[in-house]
C-alpha cells in the first residue's frame, strides 16, 4: 500500500495495488479505482486538507493491528509492535 498527498492540489491517494483501473466517482471529490477483477485498487480524495482539517494530518501514518508501524512526516519509521498504545 502507498499513500500520497499532493499539497499543490490537496489530493490524497491511497494505492492498494498497482494495476490498470476503472474509476467510479462515489461522491463529490471522492473516487474509487477498481481493478479489472473488481478489487479496490485505490481511493482518491480531492480537497483533502479541507475535508480532514490541517495538512499536518498527512505527515504521519499509523497502521494498526498489523504489526503497528508508525511513519512520521520525516520518513522515520518507528516500530511500535512491542509498545503499549
Amino acid at each position: 500500500m502507498r499513500i500520497t498527498y499532493d499539497s499543490d492540489v490537496h489530493a490524497l491517494y491511497i494505492r492498494f495495488i498497482e494495476t490498470t483501473v476503472t474509476t467510479k466517482h462515489v461522491a463529490e471529490g471522492i473516487a474509487i479505482d477498481y481493478s479489472e477483477d473488481g478489487r479496490i485498487a485505490g481511493i482518491e480524495v480531492l480537497d483533502a486538507s479541507e475535508r480532514f482539517g490541517d495538512s499536518k494530518t498527512f505527515r504521519k501514518v499509523v497502521l494498526e493491528n498489523n504489526g503497528a508501524v508508525y511513519i512520521d512526516g520525516k520518513d522515520n519509521q518507528i516500530d511500535k509492535t512491542n509498545q503499549a498504545a
